[in-house]
């Protein structure tokens, strides 16, 4: 795929001419206890704010606690329901497991207004969609 050289405050940034490259994000394991689901938004939201990007996280199993909205951390400490607004709010989609919140008591009602709640099917579907699906 072509791509353009762009010289901004001294950094070269490389953006690809054509369609958008699209990335799906799968998800595994809590919000807290491990980083791996910290790292995987921290890099979605950094893929979600790039021009010719588009970016889908789904989250399965434990992962599906990360869209549990009202999360109260400590002071300083991240927190993941900020960072999943943030991917949505440059345009990304966030889809959790239905299956695995049914496992964990979990309600459409307590799902942050970035996360919906989603299926196989969907995850299937954007499986198919992605160019590059990269599982955290």
């Amino acid at each position: 795929m072509p791509t353009t050289s762009v010289t901004t405050r001294g950094r070269v940034s490389t953006i690809r001419d054509g369609p958008m490259a699209k990335t799906l994000f799968i998800l595994n394991d809590p919000p807290y206890g491990t980083e791996r689901s910290y790292n995987a938004l921290r890099l979605a939201g950094a893929l979600s704010k790039r021009e010719g990007e588009q970016v889908k996280v789904f989250l399965i199993g434990d992962a599906a606690s990360c869209a549990k909205g009202q999360q109260k951390v400590p002071p300083g400490y991240y927190n993941l329901e900020v960072m999943l607004r943030s991917v949505a709010s440059h345009g990304g989609d966030i889809g959790t497991c239905g299956t695995c919140m049914d496992a964990r008591g979990m309600t459409d009602a307590e799902l942050c207004d970035a996360a919906h709640r989603s299926s196989l099917d969907q995850l299937t579907e954007w499986t198919q969609w992605a160019d590059r699906v990269l599982v955290f």
